[in-house]
């Protein structure tokens, strides 16, 4: 538009030296040049504003360049009032050719901002309508008809236009959005292969430390044995430390699995009111042998308030945060209380310990990172506490925080939404605890050495077992021992990966088609993948993971027996009712 500007003005000048006063040429000619350097100064200096600037100062910037394109085209407009001579027909084609040339080239020049346009084009066509209009003959009628056409018309492609461009600067930035998205994810892709591979490199030192101490602690109790007899003395300290490192074992193992849980999204929330005076006082009670030990002040600030949560979940990050916050001070104290934060109420753990850089702050969160503890000593914990503390309060929609100095100590809180009270529930009579009772069993694991050690500890405990590699080895062993006697099968216990590509379902499924009848089951694997969790969760079947103790499995079978006993009595009352 600026270039059209600059040299269109001379050839109409030329055109007209003999028809308009030389005067008036000139002063409209100078008029229109020094208008159209103005208009670069501006755009000059419009490119130096810095961007944030030239964003927040739109409006005025669009105002400035609006109104120089609406002089220029009243210059432009005034040649149409100047130069229409009657008399010279030609000269006042020429004149429409320049006029509507000018008002149609300035619809891509300034469409892009609708009301500097509309006000140009006014301003051009405005003074050759008005002089049709006053002129007398069919040829002046016929002018003023197209002139309002041309109007219609490159108001219509102006507006057309402006669309387009709207569309093309959206999506323009919608393409520089979807780039800046992803190279975020790219980023954040990156960033968890890095942290899964630190994570399962840290996995792999922690999982493989225990099981190198156990494996020397029983090459040790082979020794002894092919010495001669072991001294009694020798063999409980052995077994006590073989105790202590599958215990440590099967803490990790146990970590691994709740976050597995919560990636799964198998974790099922139970929200209820909770009195933090309750939970403080049984906190109060778990920790203060610990504070005694390490000779730390100890403090509980008590409180009244109750919040909607699920009272397990909370518990275990508030537990996770206590024992942070004891294992990295060294003096001074250890404080939890709350502050009521409008609807809500803000938990906060506090410590004198050792502190955490700001520039660490975000990565205690993440699996196995723990800043005072590069050697990996698993008396000082697994790195999974914090991992685990904030993936249950995203799962609980409680936001955590954390705020700390280096070499002044901690504050981790959790923000909960207040409750309303429950009121004290009357007192009843306490009910028995279900009664252990033996029965059948049906055992199923393809790992021979894992079948064996099964069956043995249930037969020790007095079920009859009937045991086999697959479902079908079983079925055929509880054939064999009911053609003897009466065989009833209460449990199916199944690992859930089994030879043939089958698994601890379908295992599951056969007994119970075999049988004829539903029967409780218990699942155990050692996969904690995420889809597994979820896969397992969906049959409906209680999942243990291994290494499972034997008091654990005791336990679980006591439970599942003791549930389908219960099950079976309120059946046998509601038919004895019918």
């Amino acid at each position: 538009m600026l270039f059209a500007n600059f040299a269109i003005p001379l050839p109409v000048a030329y055109v007209l030296r003999d028809l308009v006063s030389w005067d008036l040429l000139l002063s409209w000619g100078a008029a229109l040049y020094l208008l159209t350097f103005a208009r670069i100064l501006l755009d000059w200096r419009y490119r130096r504003q810095a961007d944030e600037s030239r964003t927040r100062d739109w409006r005025r910037w669009a105002r400035r360049f609006t109104l120089l394109s609406w002089v220029s085209s009243a210059l432009w407009g005034a040649l149409g009032w100047l130069a229409f001579l009657p008399d010279e027909p030609q000269t006042l084609a020429f004149v429409c050719i320049v006029i509507t040339g000018i008002a149609s080239g300035a619809v891509p020049s300034l469409s892009a901002f609708p009301l500097a346009y509309a006000g140009s084009l006014v301003a051009i066509l405005l003074p050759f309508a008005i002089r049709c209009f006053l002129g007398e003959g069919p040829i002046y009628d016929t002018y003023l008809i197209f002139t309002i056409c041309l109007f219609g018309v490159d108001l219509y492609y102006s507006r057309v236009t402006h669309g387009t461009l709207a569309e093309t600067v959206r999506l323009r930035f919608e393409n520089l959005s979807l780039i800046t998205s992803l190279q975020e994810e790219r980023d954040k892709a990156q960033s968890a292969d890095r942290s899964k591979s630190r994570f399962l490199a840290a996995a792999s030192h922690d999982l493989r430390q225990p099981i190198h101490a156990l494996s020397l602690f029983v090459s040790t109790l082979g020794a002894l044995g092919r010495n001669g007899d072991v001294p009694a003395k020798n063999a409980r300290d052995l077994a006590d430390r073989a105790r202590s490192v599958i215990a440590s074992l099967g803490s990790l193992l146990d970590a691994l699995l709740d976050i597995s849980k919560l990636d799964a999204g198998v974790v099922t929330v139970a929200r209820e009111p909770v009195s933090l005076r309750r939970l403080f006082s049984d906190l109060k009670a778990e920790f203060s042998g610990i504070a005694r030990n390490q000779d730390l002040d100890w403090r509980v600030v008590a409180t009244d308030a109750w919040v909607d949560t699920d009272p397990m979940m909370l518990k275990r990050v508030l537990d996770n945060l206590l024992s942070n916050a004891f294992r990295y001070t060294r003096t001074g104290r250890v404080l939890i209380g709350c502050r009521r934060r409008g609807a809500a109420v803000e938990v906060q753990v506090w410590d004198t310990g050792v502190g955490i850089p700001v520039s660490e702050q975000g990565a205690i969160f993440e699996e196995f990172v723990q800043l005072q503890n590069p050697a990996r000593d698993r008396a000082q914990g697994l790195g999974l506490g914090l991992a685990i503390v904030e993936r249950t309060a995203a799962l609980l929609g409680h936001p955590v925080k954390v705020v700390s100095t280096e070499g002044r100590g901690s504050m981790f809180s959790i923000t909960l939404p207040l409750a309303v009270p429950l009121s004290p529930a009357p007192a009843g009579r306490a009910h028995p605890a279900a009664a252990s009772q033996q029965g059948g069993i049906v055992v199923i694991d393809d790992e021979r050495d894992a079948l064996d050690a099964t069956a043995l500890l249930l037969r020790t405990l007095g079920y009859a077992v009937y045991a086999g590699r697959s479902a079908a080895a079983a079925r055929d062993q509880h054939a064999r021992a009911a053609r003897r006697e009466a065989a009833p099968i209460d449990l199916v216990i199944t690992d859930y990966r089994l030879e043939g590509g089958k698994t601890g379902i379908d295992a599951i499924r056969e007994i119970t088609s075999y049988l004829g009848r539903d029967v409780p089951a218990l699942i155990l694997s050692g996969d904690t993948s995420p889809a597994r969790l979820r896969e397992v969760t969906a049959s409906g079947y209680r999942l243990l993971h291994k290494p499972l103790d034997a008091v654990r499995l005791e336990e679980e079978i006591e439970a599942v027996l003791a549930e389908t006993s219960q099950e079976a009595a309120r059946e046998t009352t509601s038919t004895a009712i019918r």
